[in-house]
């Protein structure tokens, strides 16, 4: 599937996050922006890599009235050990059927250590205050994810 297009409507989504709970991407329209995340696997090296850094950033994320939210393949109780375990302050939606993650085009074929698999491709979606598609990062560097988004999100903002 491709890429939602800037400028166009974010798809919809409702999950479950690490606790079980409801959330759905219409609770932040007209009042936050939304980081959309995909990322492989809880608790993989670069994966924790990401996460920690939008964890430590959170106080500037917010002031850029920005929500974070993790999209991964994983089921809620795994979700709930990599909060728990990395001190996350921000939701981790389970996306264990990959229907969201197809939405997004993230869902594709991938390659490591010469074998090839299914799994999420590493991208992050901007997503404005109106629920229109901002910006698409496919080039997701694990180590400044965090100063990345929050340089987006600034220049949104303006």
């Amino acid at each position: 599937m491709a890429l939602p297009k800037v400028g166009k409507t974010a798809p919809a989504f409702t999950l479950l996050n690490q606790d079980g709970e409801k959330v759905s991407l219409k609770d932040f329209k007209g009042k936050k922006n939304v980081l959309v995340y995909f990322y492989p696997k809880a608790m993989t090296p670069g994966c924790t890599t990401q996460a920690c850094g939008l964890r430590d950033s959170k106080a500037k994320l917010n002031r850029q009235k920005l929500v974070v939210l993790g999209f991964s393949p994983d089921p809620v109780k795994k979700l709930k050990k990599f909060q728990e375990k990395e001190k996350l302050n921000f939701d981790l939606l389970s996306d264990e059927d990959h229907a969201i993650a197809d939405k997004y085009g993230v869902w594709g074929l991938k390659k490591f250590m010469g074998r090839e698999y299914m799994g999420i491709n590493r991208m992050s979606f901007l997503v404005g205050i109106d629920g229109k598609i901002k910006h698409v990062m496919q080039k997701v560097k694990t180590k400044t994810h965090h100063d990345d988004v929050l340089a987006l999100v600034k220049e949104i903002n303006q």
